[in-house]
């Protein structure tokens, strides 16, 4: 049985189309993403809550995945510790072929099913951590052994993938399983896959530090001030939180170098 996401484009003669056509339908297949993502809420409910509850007890977030997948696991690793706050350590993205297959391809290390497991073992991967596995295809031999040795570890292992019933599924306490159907061009996983995946992604670590108490209200209190944008933006937090002018606002967060401290000192 073909995967899902192996299937054949719904469009045909993609090659013969004007490029209205082609960004057109592109467009009509990115729709049904989000619908299915919907879908997968209860499952992505459940790895929320197993995740910071982990977490919460001094456990960390591993992401494994190769390609396209393994690409989107380090950037949303990558950008939790400027959002929230959050040591570099918290969240963790790897990737098959280690972080040059970052920018160019590794040829065959999607294929390697014991390496993964060599990768976390650099980072003291233990029982209080978990592990989430990306594969657009379900079956990738390197998340797939992975997520084996993890779960041989007392490990919490889940997945993010786009075929149901696939073999790192199975290797997954809470699977989240998102079928978007073929892509629009055949194959191609870091389409709609791909915005899948990254969407799923969105959902799960933001949960997770909302739970941990990395949120205010709606506001990011524990953000990095790494520029003057967002310098600029923590200062209309404080004065919009304590009713301030901005002088005052902005004196507060230098003096105490981040939104939460400024708040709470004033308080």
């Amino acid at each position: 049985m073909i995967r899902v996401t192996e299937q054949e484009s719904r469009h045909r003669d993609i090659d013969q189309m004007s490029v209205l056509e082609i960004l057109k339908g592109i467009n009509n297949e990115d729709k049904l993403v989000p619908l299915a993502v919907e879908k997968s809420i209860p499952q992505i409910e459940k790895l929320a809550i197993a995740v910071a509850q982990r977490m919460s007890n001094g456990g960390r977030l591993f992401y494994i995945g190769a390609g396209t997948s393994g690409r989107l696991g380090v950037v949303d690793a990558s950008e939790c510790p400027p959002t929230f706050g959050v040591p570099f350590d918290w969240v963790v993205g790897i990737i098959a072929g280690g972080d040059v297959a970052i920018r160019k391809a590794v040829e065959n290390a999607e294929d390697n099913k014991v390496q993964a497991w060599i990768d976390l073992q650099e980072y003291n991967i233990n029982s209080k951590d978990c592990l989430v596995g990306l594969a657009a295809s379900g079956s990738t031999p390197y998340v797939v052994g992975g997520l084996n040795s993890a779960r041989q570890h007392g490990i919490l292992t889940g997945c993010i993938v786009c075929n149901e019933g696939g073999p790192v599924a199975a290797e997954s306490d809470f699977p989240v399983e998102v079928v978007v159907g073929p892509e629009f061009l055949t194959g191609s996983t870091r389409m709609k896959s791909g915005t899948a995946q990254k969407l799923v992604l969105n959902m799960l670590s933001t949960t997770v530090m909302i739970r941990l108490g990395k949120v205010k209200g709606n506001k990011m209190v524990d953000m990095q001030l790494t520029n003057h944008k967002l310098v600029n933006r923590g200062t209309q937090m404080i004065m919009d939180e304590l009713h301030i002018g901005h002088d005052q606002a902005a004196d507060l967060l230098l003096r105490f170098g981040s939104v939460r401290k400024a708040i709470e000192a004033s308080r």
